[in-house]
């Protein structure tokens, strides 16, 4: 509906209301009552019927009363609702409702924004709450009234907002309710969303034929990224762009961007592009600017990420391009433009090229969802730095899938999209009395003791892949694990007779319970002994509260809630079980690197790794593992294992076979077993993996032992990382 004229001008609407009011209020529903209809235009469109639908609905829900609806011109007292004539100052996304001469507007600029201004109307003026899919704050009143001089007009800065979070994406009313998109891309043509290079250009169809349309790197071609001055490369990709807009024609967008690793082609043409332009983006925008002349009428996304995030120093992108700029590098313990002060360099210099801005945010840690993780008081000064740099597209990569208080990062994320100048204290203690009701003092108090502890570490940094176990000095330090469970425990006891509610608290306590349980592993010994709590309880509580929830993966590498659990039973019955190799010296024939202090002792110290190489493992980059463990004197053994560890996307993988040898004297070794890998590496290799290389047999007597695990040495030519040094991770061997 088309709505003009002067009931929806701004100027005489003030004049109207000072000189026609006749009282201070308007009454919508009174003593179980109404004299109001839901009124649409004849032709209303879909979005806007469900607009009305979706007021009537909650007002009864309100006040029991139920406002019929109406189409066309209509008689008495109505709530208008359409979509308004765009104008200069009314946008496509504004939205405004009022009151004018006793009758009630709710309008947008588009039917979309319409039924958003339905939805910022209860919530504004009626106090309506939509916390998650299945959990909403609806007041009950029998009278509402509104003031005769209401009006409120907003046009929000991001126009395409994303919080990438599973609530909004399988429940699209719920998306409707906090105004974020039902899907991750919208607009994008299918199968051209983000890392598109190895779709346009598969190495399987054309690398061992021409090899010289990928990269170049140290004197050999490997289909990593693509050769950007290639004139074939260009006629394939301009090609299949055509091919799949004229499959998907309704589509906006196709992304036309560099594939997820940093092997960009080093060949003397494209070279020189980078030296002119002083980056690598140059290549890239050189060659997606003649993608985008050809599709003018389309928009050509493409990223700016990692070894493209700088931008050209000459070069700009046509209008049609977007640039999706990525925050992925960034410290999240606190503001982007506090410690990520490269980033704000490029967000500022990108926006002096383009006003056609996509930004690319994270706010999970993508290796344990599950993990505490306090960002929460970063989300609202980053996108205000957004803002301010005219980002009208935001996408807010959080976890999908459930991670740290689910339902509030999804909330408050979406809130803050919606409006950066909210106070984002304000919309947290809303969302957890509301949420966790009589439980919420003391979620809120681990909420901010969490935040606290970390802003007092100003050397750490919270990477998105990082691991728990590198906050157990800091924020996740033994006695404030130990706060963090007795406030879980007091939430708990707080809702004890609400079981809903109480499951709400378990979920939210999986994060502590999670932090709890890989602590542990550094002594797992101790942990069993001494815990007032028995971790194996603590694992069957996560194992019952994960399974009710639905909450099925751990990482974003399909690592999952099963087969953690499983690892972890085991890993509890190796712990119970003797070791003769517990604590006993080691001397590494091979240097390792980084990982573990580069202590040979992991071996041997009972801490025990999990499904991230930062806790426990030894790790070993471009070189095989060689060890030799001292038992101290000629023991009788009879069986010998060792765990490996596999992330492939990060180049670890496991070894191609692993040898025991042993030794009387530490000089002279002789062969006990050789076992071969029995998940051998192949492109679909289970991307997080862990597998026990282990020897069982008939008794031997000797002193010293000897492993030797063969490093794969380079990534295969298949991998992204192709010809980069991969790593072998080994942790505790066992004995006995």
């Amino acid at each position: 509906m088309k709505l003009s004229g002067i009931f929806f001008t701004i100027g005489l609407l003030v004049i109207t209301l000072l000189t026609c009011q006749t009282s201070s209020s308007v009454t919508l529903i009174r003593s179980g009552q109404s004299e109001y209809l839901i009124n649409l235009d004849k032709d209303a469109t879909e979005l806007e019927t469900q607009a009305a639908q979706v007021l009537q609905d909650y007002l009864q829900q309100i006040s029991g009363v139920r406002i019929d609806i109406t189409k066309g011109e209509t008689k008495g007292k109505v709530i208008r609702i359409g979509q308004a004539e765009q104008s200069k100052d009314f946008q496509e996304s504004t939205i405004s409702y009022g009151v004018l001469d006793g009758q009630v507007f709710i309008q947008g600029g588009s039917p979309k924004s319409t039924l958003e201004a339905v939805y910022t109307f209860l919530e504004r003026e009626l106090n309506c709450r939509f916390y998650s899919p299945d959990v909403e704050g609806i007041p009950s009143k029998g009278r509402i009234e509104l003031s005769n001089s209401l009006q409120f007009e907003y046009t929000p800065a991001v126009t395409t907002r994303t919080v990438h979070s599973r609530l909004f994406y399988e429940n699209p009313e719920f998306a409707n309710k906090l105004r974020v998109t039902t899907e991750a891309f919208p607009g994008y043509a299918p199968g051209a969303r983000v890392h598109t290079f190895h779709r346009f250009v598969p190495a399987e169809v054309y690398y061992d034929q021409h090899p010289e349309y990928y990269a170049l790197r140290n004197g050999k071609r490997i289909p990593t990224q693509l050769c950007l001055t290639n004139e074939s490369v260009f006629e394939i990709v301009r090609d299949t762009v055509a091919a799949l807009l004229t499959r998907h024609p309704d589509a906006g967008v196709i992304s036309v961007s560099q594939d997820d690793n940093t092997q960009y082609c080093q060949c003397p043409k494209c070279e020189a592009i980078h030296a002119r332009e002083e980056a690598p983006s140059g290549s890239m925008i050189q060659f997606v600017n003649q993608i985008a002349r050809e599709f003018s009428d389309k928009q050509i996304s493409t990223l700016a990420y990692q070894y493209t995030r700088k931008a050209p120093k000459n070069l700009k992108p046509e209008p049609n391009i977007l640039i999706t700029l990525c925050s992925i590098e960034c410290d999240r313990s606190a503001p982007i433009e506090d410690n990520c002060q490269d980033f704000t360099a490029d967000l500022i210099a990108w926006g002096e090229k383009t006003d056609n801005i996509r930004i690319w945010d994270y706010t999970t840690q993508f290796t344990n969802f599950l993990a505490p993780f306090p960002n929460l008081l970063t989300l609202h000064p980053n996108i205000e730095l957004f803002v301010e740099n005219n980002a009208k597209w935001i996408f807010e990569q959080h976890s999908n899938q459930p991670s740290e208080l689910f339902e509030l990062r999804s909330y408050l994320t979406a809130q803050l999209l919606w409006d950066p100048t909210v106070n984002p204290e304000d919309i947290m203690d809303d969302f957890l009395e509301g949420y966790y009701q009589e439980a919420a003092p003391f979620v809120k108090d681990y909420i901010e003791t969490v935040h606290e502890e970390i802003a007092q570490d100003s050397s750490f940094f919270l990477f998105l892949y990082g691991d728990p176990s590198q906050g157990f000095h800091s924020f996740l330090r033994e006695e404030l694990l130990v706060y963090y469970d007795s406030l879980y425990n007091e939430a708990t006891e707080a809702v004890k007779e609400q079981p809903e509610v109480r499951q709400r608290v378990q979920e939210a306590r999986l994060s502590v319970d999670y932090a709890i349980l890989e602590h542990a592993k550094t002594n797992l010994q101790q942990a069993l002994e001494q815990s007032s709590f028995p971790i194996a309880e603590r694992l069957k509580r996560f194992k019952e509260t994960t399974a009710r929830a639905n909450i099925t993966a751990m990482n974003e590498m399909r690592y999952t809630v099963e087969e953690y659990i499983h690892l972890y039973q085991q890993t509890l019955q190796r712990a119970t079980q003797p070791n003769l190799a517990s604590a006993k010296p080691v001397s590494l024939l091979e240097k390792p690197k980084k990982y573990a202090n580069e202590d040979p002792l992991a071996l041997t110290d009972g801490a025990f790794g999990g499904s991230n190489f930062y806790a426990n493992w030894l790790g070993f980059e471009g070189n095989d593992l060689a060890a030799v463990i001292d038992l101290g004197q000629p023991t009788e053994v009879k069986e010998i294992s060792a765990a490996f560890l596999q992330v492939t996307n990060h180049i670890v993988f496991f070894p191609k076979e692993v040898q025991y040898l042993a030794s009387d004297d530490g000089e002279t070794y002789r062969p006990i077993a050789l076992i071969q890998n029995q998940r051998p590496l192949h492109p679909k290799s289970k991307i997080n993996d862990i597998q026990y290389f282990t020897h069982t047999g008939t008794p031997q007597t000797f002193r010293y032992l000897k492993i030797i695990g063969l490093n794969h040495k380079i990534a295969p030519v298949w991998h992204h990382a192709a010809d980069l040094p991969s790593w072998v991770f080994v942790d505790e061997v066992e004995v006995r």
